[in-house]
């Protein structure tokens, strides 16, 4: 389907950065007339090649000059605003954009154009964004709906809307209400047409007032809903960017050194928000519900009164809903079930914010019947169904989608069971935050059995101490491994659980079998980057899995 961006037709463009998304971004100005260049401290980037003839390449120091010929300027997300290579840019460039306002000027310009005007749910936060961006993802496309998946989760937005822009075909152009009529007894059969002409009313006669209204545009492949996975990163400084409902997860310490402190990086989540679109947050969280707009007050005019105008927000969490459209969990008859609140009686006038307003609570499904574990991860299901339903999505077939999700890779994965002792594999817990989820989410659900967890790595300058309440309400022992294992050891050294350095994530592993009990968990949520030791988080992971096949088969169990 053709889509016109004249804004990019016969412009100067420069991309900063040549990572996935700067490619995305070249590609896409290229498309549309612009004359793109792209910068990168590398002088062969991995993309380079796969940039060929859309873009000219430039490496070196980026002067004042360089700059100042340029129309446009797009930076890709891995670049800081405060990395001392960039700073003419900002001194002398014009505004500075991303892909995602690229992506959301593509919208604007299809609602205009075509009449395409998709939902668009858009989730972030430190942690937890692929997995609720999935199990959104396949929520919406069971309730029967087209849906793309793109962002942080990769693909990048603009490679996967150019991908659906070339399986649409061209649309019809929209029809008149006369042309409607016209089209409806051009089909139907003659006898009907003359049964019909018997009953015209006479040419004298004035028509309606108000004749049908067109009928919209009919896209054939185009996504109903898109769900995007959103960065801190792709959504600093992002404007125009208006979802149909933005999530913020939680809110931790995380990515300082690229947004230089916490409050910025508030900054950049909240962006997510809009100005109109629904807000879904996370109760559970004091920085998160810090980031949700207040109230404002609009002036009355022609004798009508001001009033104060709130967002809709729409909030999950861990914990028994307080307010109507609210999801939670709830602990009831020893199990713990998935909820929605709802008014006892909606003919009542109540305020707004009334904190003892009756509630009927409706209970949606057993936590347990969850293949994912953990209350963290139910709670992650709540903010998906919140999403869904903003955009429309019937509540029924989205809780059997909820029953089917497996997860995904490195994120609580169950890897199978020794002696009574379960084993799962969180190596993509990367940071604090990430860890305090995993060990209060898992824990809950495993109660009273304890955690046996491995903690350690690159700390990135992080502090443990968050760590230490998880750790002595839920672990039966630690096992430390890493550059930072010291650092973690002394977070942790007042929670009176034994702890015990190693020298290989396989040393650590046989150590955490040898303290659990049956029924207890071995759990590897680092908390830490791996590069220390490992080339990633997912070469930390298979290194952890074999030596989890390893114990099983010195005792001849099959995981």
């Amino acid at each position: 389907m053709k889509l016109d961006l004249p804004q990019l037709n016969e412009q100067d463009v420069l991309v900063l950065g040549l990572g996935d998304s700067g490619l995305a971004m070249a590609r896409w100005c290229a498309r549309f007339g612009a004359q793109v260049t792209v910068w990168d401290s590398r002088e062969q980037p991995p993309q380079l090649g796969a940039l060929g003839d859309a873009a000219a390449f430039i490496t070196g120091e980026l002067t004042a000059d360089i700059v100042a010929g340029f129309n446009a300027v797009l930076k890709s997300p891995g670049l800081s605003p405060l990395d001392a290579r960039l700073a003419a840019v900002y001194a002398h460039g014009p505004a500075v954009r991303g892909e995602l306002d690229l992506f959301a000027d593509a919208l604007a310009a299809l609602k205009v154009q075509h009449g395409y005007a998709p939902a668009v749910l858009a989730i972030t936060g430190t942690n937890g964004k692929t997995t609720t961006t999935c199990m959104t993802g396949l929520l919406v496309e069971r309730a029967g709906k087209r849906v793309a998946i793109a962002g942080n989760i990769g693909p990048t937005l603009l490679d996967t809307l150019t991908e659906a822009l070339a399986k649409e075909p061209e649309p019809a152009p929209l029809e008149t209400p006369a042309e409607v009529i016209a089209a409806e007894i051009e089909d139907a059969p003659a006898e009907e047409i003359t049964d019909e002409a018997e009953v015209l009313p006479d040419e004298e006669i004035p028509l309606p007032i108000d004749p049908p209204p067109p009928r919209g545009p009919v896209f054939e492949t185009l996504p109903e809903v898109w769900v995007l996975e959103l960065s801190s990163f792709q959504l600093d400084g992002v404007a125009h960017f208006e979802p149909t409902a933005g999530a913020v997860l939680n809110l931790t310490q995380d990515h300082l050194d690229w947004h230089g402190d916490m409050a910025a990086y508030g900054r950049a989540k909240a962006r997510i928000f809009g100005r109109e679109s629904v807000i879904v947050v996370n109760r559970d969280d004091a920085e998160v519900e810090g980031l949700v707009p207040a109230a404002v007050f609009v002036k009355g005019s022609r004798g009508r009164p001001g009033r104060t105008v709130s967002r809709h927000v729409v909030r999950f969490g861990p914990n028994p809903p307080k307010a109507p459209g609210d999801f939670g969990l709830v602990d009831e008859g020893g199990l713990t079930w998935l909820v929605r609140a709802r008014e006892l009686d909606p003919t009542i006038k109540r305020k707004k914010g009334d904190e003892d307003e009756p509630l009927s609570i409706q209970r949606l499904m057993p936590a347990d019947a969850l293949r994912v574990r953990g209350r963290h991860n139910a709670a992650n299901g709540l903010a998906a169904l919140a999403l869904a339903c903003a955009a429309g999505c019937e509540l029924a077939p989205m809780l059997h989608a909820l029953r089917e999700y497996r997860g995904e890779p490195h994120r609580v994965e169950p890897i199978g069971s020794i002696d009574g002792v379960e084993f799962f594999d969180d190596s993509k817990g990367t940071n604090v935050g990430a860890t305090v989820a995993a060990i209060s989410g898992l824990g809950a659900d495993r109660a009273p059995a304890k955690l046996v967890l491995i903690l350690g790595g690159d700390g990135k300058g992080q502090d443990f101490a968050p760590l230490a309440e998880g750790v002595q309400r839920h672990a039966r022992a630690v096992a430390l491994i890493g550059r930072d294992a010291p650092q973690i050891e002394a977070a942790l050294a007042n929670t009176g659980v034994t702890m015990q350095h190693h020298a290989t994530l396989e040393a650590a592993t046989g150590w955490c079998l040898q303290q659990a009990q049956s029924g207890d968990s071995v759990l590897l949520s680092p908390a830490c980057a791996s590069l220390d030791m490992f080339r990633n988080y997912a070469h930390r992971a298979e290194v952890f899995v074999a030596a989890v096949q390893a114990l099983a088969d010195e005792r001849g169990v099959t995981l």
